[in-house]
């Protein structure tokens, strides 16, 4: 192993992937979709500056008006010998399919990044889930999968060196932003960690195989019966060495780096009798939970599967403890009408082909699970009620996890309280308005953290699809030990308003801790605050003891010429309480964070965020609490009583932000809404 000591940054997913695919990568076709976009815009915005790839050249980055016409150009340029990559997600994932085929059928080394969402069905959702990279397991690319920021950084290079020595094309996935757009500190890859990890001779074959006049062959032919069978069949010995080559790739990265993957990691009791087999971001979140259980003495372990595809049921079954006596699969997809989804069959059918061979004895008792569509939240209380069930004499063959489903009745009941986070992680959230700064300044904070200090740092942003002027929240973790909490925040110890009409529109401080320090962004001064709250805020701060802080965050930022940009002003008060970092040092890092970001628009800028700063903490303000609440005043009903009925069982809690407490029977099964329901609210 390496002591050879890497250098932290902080980025989210896009960033450490697209850093990896640049570099790597001398043709990079682009068509931008949520939430893949990120990795192109970076890749777009290196060219322009004329950043060099690693081998000095700059990569030609070309937009198409498709992905379709992306996955075109891919292939055409795979054609020609060049390294190749691209970027995209959910639909346009499944425009490329027909020259996926091609890029597959000719084994064509190229490692292709997707950040996994979900398929429009019903409905159209940006969020994440696998029902994308799975509709592309057909495909003979390989699947690997990865569940953080540091892993997709990892895998995203160790699919870029596999595919050239193993020639079978790779599609890298991580969830969409759950994984994507969460910021981490990682353990950065330099240029020379790159060059010493890839294959130079491997490079050479791929231009040797190129399509030129120079050496002319015939390729893509069309093929009767007499021939096409058997040249399908010509190409199964390179995807059977495919997961060797692939662990060979993850041995060298390991001596490299110190970081040792492998086509499945294994992590739990060495007689586990009770397994959990998953992938993605959502084995972070089961990691942690398991870390949990065994300090209560449970047998119980959990298999990460890093390669899908080409699927090796010798890896598989040399990773898997011969304990076991009950396997959970979980898949964050739905196949309606199958006998299971993707990752359990192929489980399932490993373990069958095990005892069939005689090579296990028994066949553990093997259910499976759906969990985690469009970006549903996967907690520890779903981890440990996934362990519970296997328990059961009779466990449900087939479940859910995460909702409440009342039709047929697959759902399993988990503590939606357990909270098993370190208690030396602080944990803070930030409610701001889409466009209003909030996300980008808690970015910013992140970095600080992340890279000024020893701890370990976390930001995940919750988006509303609606974009600008619409609700975001910032869940921001930091502590000394390394972070797995995959999932939003349930309980933060600082609780950030940026926009007071929360106040009256949602039980916006449900998730303050007892003892939490809350900050709001209003407009009335301290001993004016009290009146201006309804009795449901009023009660809240005084059941949890809160301690109150507010400021006038726009008149700040306005008097100091950024309009209403109340970013760097919440930002200044968020270090200034929170006790991270001594007070002088955090805002002198907050300067040097605005001079970095804010300088190419010219130093009037940088000054006026600066005097932001200054005149910040003279505007901050704490708030004693009265001994009771006053308000007469409740938080508005958020529809009116007469509104009809399926806006009160439905529309309501959706727009309160509670649709996640909503049961299957609530919606329609065809994804046909009643219009014209805001009529009743005139």
């Amino acid at each position: 192993m390496s002591d050879k000591t890497m250098p932290n940054r902080t980025m989210d997913g896009n960033e450490a992937v697209a850093s990896v695919a640049y570099r790597l990568s001398e043709v990079i076709a682009i068509y931008p979709i949520t939430p893949a976009s990120v990795m192109g815009e970076y890749a777009d915005d290196w060219a322009t500056l004329k950043k060099p790839n690693l081998w000095g050249d700059v990569p030609g980055v070309i937009e198409m008006q498709s992905e379709g016409g992306a996955a075109g150009a891919v292939h055409g340029a795979l054609q020609a010998g060049a390294l190749v990559t691209t970027f995209t997600a959910s639909q346009g994932l499944l425009l490329m399919l027909p020259n996926m085929f091609k890029i597959a059928g000719e084994l064509t080394p190229i490692c292709l990044h997707v950040a996994a969402r979900a398929v429009a069905t019903h409905a159209l959702s940006i969020f994440g889930d696998h029902s994308d990279v799975m509709a592309a397991r057909g495909t003979g690319f390989a699947l690997l999968a990865s569940g953080s920021v540091q892993e997709a950084q990892d895998l995203a290079a160790i699919g870029h060196l596999a595919t050239l020595e193993g020639r079978v094309p790779v599609l890298h996935f991580f969830d969409g932003f759950r994984t994507s757009h969460e910021m981490a500190k990682i353990a950065v890859l330099e240029d020379d960690d790159l060059r010493a990890l890839v294959s130079t001779e491997a490079i050479d074959a791929v231009r040797q195989r190129r399509l030129t006049p120079d050496k002319p062959v015939l390729r893509g032919t069309s093929q009767n019966p007499d021939a096409f069978f058997q040249a399908r069949e010509a190409a199964n010995s390179f995807y059977d060495q495919f997961p060797d080559v692939l662990d060979g790739v993850m041995a060298r990265f390991a001596e490299r780096t110190g970081r040792r993957y492998r086509p499945f990691d294994y992590i739990g009791h060495p007689e586990a009798e009770r397994v959990l087999i998953l992938m993605g971001s959502g084995a972070e979140c089961a990691h942690e939970t398991l870390d949990w259980l065994l300090t209560k003495g449970e047998k119980v372990g959990l298999l990460k599967v890093r390669l899908f595809r080409p699927f090796s049921t010798r890896h598989f079954l040399a990773a898997l403890p011969a304990s076991v006596r009950h396997i959970a699969v979980l898949d964050r997809t739905k196949e309606p009408g199958s006998q299971g989804e993707p990752l359990l069959l192929e489980v399932g059918g490993a373990l069958v082909e095990a005892v069939t061979k005689g090579e296990r004895l028994l066949l553990p008792r093997v259910i499976g699970g759906r969990f985690g569509l469009a970006s549903r939240e996967f907690t520890p209380g779903m981890v440990a009620a996934v362990f519970d069930e296997l328990k059961r004499e009779a466990p449900k063959t087939r479940f859910t996890v995460g909702l409440t489903d009342d039709v047929t009745h697959l759902s399993l009941d988990y503590d939606a309280d357990l909270d098993i986070e370190s208690p030396d992680t602080r944990r803070a959230l930030f409610f701001g308005l889409g466009a209003d700064g909030t996300v980008s300044s808690n970015k910013a904070s992140i970095k600080i953290l992340g890279e000024e200090t020893d701890l370990f740092a976390q930001g995940h942003f919750v988006y509303d699809s609606k974009k600008a002027g619409s609700t975001t929240v910032s869940h921001l973790r930091f502590g000394p030990k390394p972070i797995r909490s995959s999932y939003q925040i349930r309980q933060a110890e600082f609780v950030a308003v940026h926009a007071p009409q929360f106040l009256d529109r949602y039980d916006i401080l449900e998730q303050a801790a007892p003892g939490a320090t809350v900050l709001l962004n209003v407009p009335w001064s301290a001993d004016e605050v009290w009146d201006h709250l309804n009795r449901d805020v009023q009660q809240t701060l005084l059941d949890r003891q809160v301690n109150l802080y507010v400021i006038d965050a726009n008149r700040v930022a306005e008097d100091a010429g950024l309009d209403r940009r109340i970013n760097t002003v919440m930002q200044v008060c968020f270090f200034a309480l929170a006790n991270v970092l001594p007070r002088d040092e955090a805002i002198a890092r907050i300067k040097q964070s605005i001079a970095d970001t804010w300088s190419k628009r010219g130093p009037e800028v940088v000054r006026r965020n600066v005097a932001a700063v200054d005149a910040t903490l003279e505007h901050l303000y704490k708030v004693a609490l009265p001994g009771a609440a006053t308000a007469n005043r409740r938080r508005p009903p958020i529809v009116p009583s007469h509104a009809p009925d399926f806006v009160q069982r439905v529309t309501r809690p959706l727009l309160e932000g509670h649709g996640d407490q909503l049961p299957v029977s609530a919606f329609p099964v065809d994804g046909t809404w009643p219009t014209a329901t805001s009529q009743s609210f005139m």
